[in-house]
C-alpha cells in the first residue's frame, strides 16, 4: 500500500488585509477624537527661598479666603471693581511711583486676585508682587 505522500508547505499569511484594517481603526480615531484644549494642566510652582526685599512702603492689598479686600488693613465696602478702584486711589494719590504687593489666601477664588490686579493697571500701577509664604523644609 502507497499511500499518496503529502507535501507540506508552510502556511501564507497574507498581511494587506491586516493592514487595511489598522489603518481603518487609525482613521476612525484621529476623526472621531476631539482636538478641544482642556485647561487640565497640573501646576506644580516653583518655591522660593529668597528673602523679602525692603523696598519703601508698598500699598498693601490682602484678598481674604470670602473674597473681601483690605487696603493695608483697612476693609474695602464691598467686592465691586470699581470701589476698590476708587479706594486705591485715594490710597496712591500722593505716590509718585507706588508699588503694591497683592496678599491673597490660599482659599481665595482666582477671580478676586485677577480684580485686584485689574484695578491696579486701571491706575497706572506697575510695580507688582505677589506676596506668598516662605515653605518649611519639612513638606
Amino acid at each position: 500500500m502507497k499511500f499518496r505522500q503529502t507535501i507540506r508547505q508552510d502556511p501564507d499569511v497574507n498581511l494587506t488585509p491586516l493592514i487595511d484594517v489598522v489603518f481603518l481603526l487609525l482613521i476612525f480615531f484621529m476623526v472621531s477624537t476631539t482636538f478641544k484644549h482642556e485647561a487640565e494642566i497640573t501646576l506644580d510652582l516653583p518655591q522660593s527661598t529668597a528673602t523679602k526685599q525692603q523696598e519703601e512702603k508698598a500699598i498693601e492689598i490682602a484678598i481674604d479666603a470670602q473674597g473681601r479686600f483690605f487696603i493695608n488693613r483697612q476693609q474695602v465696602v464691598n467686592k465691586k471693581l470699581e470701589t476698590l478702584t476708587e479706594a486705591l486711589r485715594k490710597v496712591v494719590a500722593n505716590t509718585k511711583s507706588p508699588a503694591l504687593t497683592i496678599n491673597a489666601d490660599a482659599r481665595t477664588p482666582h477671580q478676586y486676585v485677577v480684580t485686584a490686579m485689574d484695578a491696579a493697571r486701571s491706575l497706572g500701577i506697575s510695580r507688582l508682587s505677589m506676596a506668598t509664604r516662605k515653605r518649611t523644609t519639612a513638606q
